[in-house]
Order: C-alpha cells, then sequence, then structure tokens
C-alpha cells in the first residue's frame, strides 16, 4: 500500500501539492499510462482539486513517474488521498510498479523552491527564508514603478489589495522561479 501522508502544517485554507513517485516494472508504460489517465480523471472530480503534472522518465533505465497533485486545501487533498475511489485505483496500480508509492506534501513556501527533475528534500528554512526575502526586495522597485502612479487616488486598503496581489503574482510566476535557479547549487548542494 502507500505510505502515510505526512503534511507540514495543518492550516485548513492553504494550497497544498502532494509529490506521489512510481517506480514502474519492465515494459509496464502503457498500461502505467492508461492507469495515469483514468486515475486523473477521477482526481479531477473531487472538491479543490487543482490540476496534476506529470513528469515522465527520461530514459527507462530508472522508470520512475512523478505525479505532482494540487489542492486547494490539505482537508480536500486528504479527502481525495483517503477516498475508496483513489484505493480502486491504487489497488489497480499494484500489478504495474515495482515497489509502494512514495509520499511527499508540500504546503507552504516551499513549494516555489521545486525544482524540475530535483525532487528532493525542500531547502533549510532560513535558506527559504533569505531566498524569499530577496524575491520580495526585488518585488518592490517594479511595484512601486508600475502600480504606485496608478493607485495614488486608490482607497488605502484596495492599494494595498492589488498590490499584495500583483506581488505574490509576480513572485510566483517570475522571480521566484529565476531566484531558485539563480541559487540552486546553494538550495540545494547535493546531487
Amino acid at each position: 500500500m502507500s505510505e502515510p501522508l505526512a503534511i507540514s502544517s495543518d492550516e485548513e485554507t492553504q494550497q497544498v501539492t502532494a509529490i506521489i513517485c512510481h517506480t514502474l516494472r519492465p515494459e509496464r508504460e502503457q498500461g502505467y499510462e492508461e492507469w495515469l489517465h483514468g486515475i486523473t480523471t477521477a482526481a479531477h472530480k473531487f472538491k479543490g482539486h487543482l490540476g496534476v503534472n506529470v513528469i515522465r522518465p527520461w530514459d527507462h533505465v530508472y522508470p520512475e513517474y512523478v505525479a505532482i497533485v494540487k489542492f486547494d486545501q490539505y482537508s480536500n487533498l486528504k479527502t481525495w488521498m483517503e477516498s475508496d475511489i483513489r484505493q480502486e485505483w491504487i489497488a489497480r496500480l499494484q500489478p504495474l510498479i515495482e515497489k509502494p508509492e512514495a509520499i511527499q506534501t508540500l504546503t507552504g513556501l516551499e513549494t516555489w523552491f521545486t525544482l524540475p527533475n530535483k525532487l528532493q528534500v525542500p531547502p533549510p528554512h532560513y535558506k527559504i527564508v533569505l531566498v524569499t526575502w530577496l524575491g520580495v526586495f526585488l518585488t518592490l522597485p517594479i511595484q512601486n514603478h508600475l502600480l504606485a502612479p496608478l493607485l495614488s487616488e486608490f482607497p488605502t486598503l484596495l492599494e494595498q489589495l492589488i498590490s499584495t496581489g500583483f506581488s505574490v503574482v509576480l513572485l510566483t510566476y517570475l522571480i521566484m522561479p529565476h531566484l531558485t535557479q539563480l541559487f540552486c547549487k546553494w538550495l540545494y548542494p547535493f546531487p
């Protein structure tokens, strides 16, 4: 069966990401792809499901598939993970895999620090804090240059709402991916 679902936070309103690894038996790729399509379709029907990304193996020497499953909050992920429907799909999976699935769950800023093809333990919290601090520092001049003139007539609360939303989008989609790549060797010193 699967390992217990580990979680680093019990906040109910925080997006959560589960990284699930499957090592396939030889020549089971086609069956696994069919299974993957079926379980992904089933997961999509659950409340709070935000999507699944799949990283396929680069070669057949080590045939590990990685599914990155996102839900809007932990309770919805837990409902999916413990559901009878998922358990039925996991039972169908057993003839296709060599060992039980491995599950890692991320709930906070560490999701900014998950690199493609570098599925490992997130960096220490102090490194996450320092790189995030740098990221926020870099957003402020951009935000002040672009938004300050446009929002000067808005009420303070609305101005803060728009500014913080802009900062989060900028951090998530532009700044943090580049900083994570730039500081990759410091964040992940071991291969």
